[in-house]
């Protein structure tokens, strides 16, 4: 019934999150903690309910049962495909209070405005090297350790990032998706 009246009565004591059942507040509790009992039998990804478990797994099975109607575009979960179907719609709700940045999500603004703030909270535990985002720090991490995880299958070049990689595929497909709108010059990278 509270679902239908929308009533939610259970409410954390940290943060404004409310919700219907006390075991979706303990499962929200868990992200204040930072306990993450459950865990990957493939990788060391490490979750908080078993719905999040089943989602990751799709990564290690390739399973991508959302596709968008408009381009190729597939994906693990429904609200990944929301986030996408805003490219087609041009739709960005979140904005910046300092500047003109516009944006599709809200984890999307939140890391923005650490520009503004200057903070950095991720930080290389082997150098100076401190960033915004937790993926930088990861990339970052594989040049000390001079792990290359992405092979191309053709050439055999080696990559640190799965962008890396397929960016390399361009030079062999001889795909340059990238051009200049006023004349014919096309290439590969944006930054070109």
């Amino acid at each position: 019934m509270k679902i239908h009246t929308r009533e939610k009565p259970f409410s954390c004591n940290i943060c404004e999150y409310k919700c219907i059942t006390k075991s979706n507040l303990q499962r929200h509790m868990k992200l204040h903690t930072g306990e993450k009992p459950i865990s990957c039998n493939i990788c060391e990804y490490k979750c908080v309910a078993k719905s999040n478990l089943r989602t990751h797994m799709k990564i290690h099975t390739g399973e991508k049962p959302f596709s968008c109607n408009i381009c190729e575009y597939k994906c693990i979960t429904n609200g990944s495909l929301q986030k996408h179907m805003k490219i087609h719609t041009g739709e960005k709700p979140f904005s910046c209070h300092i500047c003109e940045f516009r944006c599709i999500d809200k984890s999307n603004l939140q890391t923005h405005v650490k520009i503004h703030t200057g903070e950095k909270p991720y930080s290389c535990n082997n150098c100076d090297y401190k960033c915004i985002r937790k993926g930088d720090l990861q990339r970052h991490m594989k040049k000390h350790s001079r792990e290359k995880p992405y092979l191309c299958n053709i050439c055999k070049y080696k990559c640190i990032t799965k962008c890396n990689l397929q960016k390399h595929m361009k030079k062999h497909t001889g795909e340059k998706p990238f051009s200049c709108n006023m004349c014919s010059f096309r290439c590969i990278t944006k930054s070109n």
